[in-house]
Order: structure tokens, then sequence, then C-alpha cells
């Protein structure tokens, strides 16, 4: 492919995430979504190229769109490259701009769903895009999907395909999302290159106390306001312990190797000052965590209820989910019983073989200063769901970011932004993946 089409496909990816961006697609759990009208638009890129596409609807205006792109050797297993097309809520009066512009400013594309994730939705469509219009084949068969509620669970989305639409995925054994390929530059000017190959598990659990009602004037040693408070300060507070993963080991043992300093499994958070605000996320990754995140109790200010309760927030390391389960109901003891209303697995892949290996060498050949490096996240991806069909799932939606650059920070925040240069970069980055994979 010529540099010019290479640049009009780099430009293609700017148009059309500002334009997904002025579409809201917002996701607001408990099944209130609608992702509708960014659906559609998908479609019609897609069509207007002459790629076929379906439109999978899972509930009322929660919609994903699935397109085959065939490959030059249909004998091998293909490729599923996905991404979301919901995003959380955003506050336009906490926001410098319109959350909903799209707009080019200080050579950043700012708004909801820049990074998280309608950057890698129009890095992919533009260049499947701009394969059709200048007539490339890949060298094996590409399944481009564009799911719905990513952001709830996936369950009018991923998780709903996976239930009833399962033969979509036939002859598909590797995928490619979001959070992976994204540069962090550390100590000495080092610029690394996350790739994510390990995903923390989920439990969401309901904690319930139950005591005595009475009169608010009452002595009442049997509250279950006070039992339940007991029970998830015990949670909140509980220091984790360490615990090293075969991703974490490749991480931080890089980290050490390129700023000078030792690894040591036991402890790396000494080496969290070297890569910057990437250490808030990455500080919940060398342990399991368990945060309260909602309260409920009581009905009126001077009656003591039977029953409260509190959801806790658990996240656990891939091979460490009965520790989390186990220690929660020890710290919850007496005081509260423990139910789990969502539990999703923990993933972990090597960071080997041939598609890591065509992932490093498209970086380097954008980049040969680059160092890519496996990580594990904190949160988690659509690849859970794939993985239940056997489909083994990489983050990878690459960006080069400046140096200064809080990427994290940008995941749900406010003045969600993403460079122009950098989503130019990750489409070279990805289409020399795609073309070599």
């Amino acid at each position: 492919m010529s540099l010019e089409q290479i640049a009009a496909i780099e430009e293609d990816s700017v148009r059309i995430l500002q334009e997904m961006i002025r579409i809201p697609s917002v996701n607001f759990g408990e099944g209130k979504g609608d992702e509708k009208a960014v659906a559609e638009y998908v479609a019609a890129q897609l069509s207007e190229v002459a790629i076929e596409s379906e439109l999978i609807v899972a509930g009322e205006n929660r919609i994903s769109v699935v397109a085959r792109i065939p490959g030059a050797d249909t004998s091998r297993p293909g490729l599923v490259v996905h991404g979301h097309i919901d995003t959380v809520p955003a506050d336009p009066a906490d926001w410098s701009v319109d959350p909903w512009s799209g707009v080019i400013k200080d050579d950043f594309i700012w708004g909801r769903g820049a990074v998280d994730m309608k950057d890698g939705c129009a890095q992919f469509l533009a260049i499947a895009r701009g394969w059709k219009k200048y007539g490339y084949t890949p060298p094996r068969n590409i399944l481009l999907i564009f799911f719905a509620d990513e952001e709830a669970g996936g369950l009018y989305g991923s998780r709903w395909m996976i239930k009833n639409r399962p033969e979509i995925f036939d002859g598909y054994s590797e995928a490619i999302s979001e959070v992976g390929g994204f540069s962090v530059t550390i100590t000495g000017g080092h610029r690394l290159y996350w790739v994510q190959t390990a995903e923390k598990g989920l439990s969401w659990m309901k904690l319930t106390a139950k005591g005595t009602a009475g009169h608010g004037s009452f002595i009442n040693r049997d509250n279950p306001v006070t039992k339940l408070t007991r029970a998830i300060a015990r949670i909140g507070e509980y220091e984790w312990p360490i615990r090293e993963t075969k991703t974490g080991q490749k991480f931080w043992s890089k980290i050490a190797e390129l700023v000078g300093e030792k690894y040591d499994p036991a402890n790396p958070r000494p080496l969290q000052k070297h890569i910057g605000g990437a250490a808030r996320m990455m500080g919940a990754t060398v342990q399991n965590t368990s945060n309260p995140t909602m309260l409920e109790a009581g009905y009126k200010a001077n009656v003591i209820p039977q029953l409260a309760s509190a959801v806790v927030d658990g996240r656990f390391l891939p091979g460490h989910e009965e520790e989390l389960l186990s220690k929660v109901r020890e710290l919850a003891g007496e005081d509260a019983t423990v139910e789990m209303l969502v539990r999703d697995k923990a993933l972990e892949v090597d960071f080997d073989g041939p598609l890591v290996q065509a992932m490093c060498d498209a970086l380097h050949a954008e980049d040969p200063e680059g160092v890519p490096v496996p990580y594990v996240m904190s949160g988690g991806t659509d690849n859970k769901a794939l993985s239940d069909l056997g489909i083994i799932g990489y983050g990878f939606s690459p960006l080069k970011l400046p140096a200064d650059l809080d990427f994290f920070a940008l995941f749900h925040g406010v003045d969600e932004r993403v460079p122009v240069d950098g989503l130019k970069f990750g489409v070279r980055t990805l289409m020399r993946f795609l073309e070599n994979c």
C-alpha cells in the first residue's frame, strides 16, 4: 500500500472518531443503554465501501455490529478484531469542552469515548475501509465486531452473542481488543508499549447484616448498621498480600532492568515510582482488592432497621480467586453474610508465539526505540466472554502517547482525549500487524 493511501486511512480514522464521539452511546448500566445510532453509523461506513455487516439486536436499542473480511488463506484460523461502541456517561458541567463535540484542540481529539474505546473502533473501521477501497486482502480471515454493552458486563453485547450466536465465532482462534499497545514513558525516557496479556477477575459481593428493629432512642446491641459497618471496615481496610503472576514478573523485571534497579517479587512497589500516573492502576495488579462501593440501610432517622447491606467490588489476580472469596467471608465474620452478585474470570496468556511476535514487529517498525512489554489490567474486557469459546485474547489497539500524559486517568474521566498523531501512529502499527499476523 502506498504512503498516500496509508495517509488517507489515517485521516479517515480521525474523521470517524470525531463523528462517533458526536453520536452519544451512553451505557448507564442495569440494562439502560442505547447503541442503536452509533451501530447504524458503523454499518453505514462499512456499506459505503461495499462491506456487508449484520446488526445484532440483543434488546431495545442494544445493537452490535459484525462484519467478515475474507483472508487470503481461508484454511487458517481467523482473528477476531473487536471493540465496544458504548461509553460511560459524562457530565458536561465537569468538562472544559462539550464531551460530545469530538473537537480537535491542542492536537488532541476530545470527547467521551476518545480513549474508551471509540478510538480503537475508528482505527479498525478505517483500516477495513481502506483495505476495501485499495483492494488489499489480509492474510487470514478477520471477524470485525463492534460490541454493545461492554461498560456493563456485556449482557447485551459479547455475553449475549456468545450465548445466542456462538456460530458467529466458528473458525476463529485469537482476538485483539482494547487497552493494549499504548506507550508509557518511564524513568530514563524509555518508551514502553504495554500489551495486555492478563486481566484481573471480578467478584461483586453483597454483604447483609441482620439485627433487631427498634426505636432509635433505645439501646440496641443488635443493630445491623453497626454490624455491617464493622464488616465492611475490615474488608475495605484489609491489606492484601502481594502475589506474583507470570505477566507481572515479566513486566516488573523489564522495568527494573531499564531503570537499573532490583526486582523483588515480594515487593515490586518501589518500582512504581518509575511509571508515573500508571502506578495507580498497576498498584492494583500485584494483589487482590476489595473495595466497598455501595451502602443501604434504614428508612427513617428514628428507626433502627432489621437489615443493612453493602456491595463490595472484589478483583482477583489470575489463580487467586479462592483467596479473595475466603478472606472476604473471614473478614465479614459473624457480622454479615456474603452473597455473590456478579462473577467473572481472570485471564492470563503467554507473551510469546507468532501473534505476539507480529505485535512486537509492528511496534518496532513504527518506533524502533520502543520496548513492548506484557502487563496485567486491573479491569476487564470483552475478551473474557470470547475466552468461553476458547478464543485467546490480547489487548492491542496501539497509541503513541506524549510522555507527560496521564493516560489511565482519562478512562471514564473528565476531558477524555487522544492525540491525533498518536491515533495515526496506531493506525499504521495496527495495519502492519494485521497484514503480517
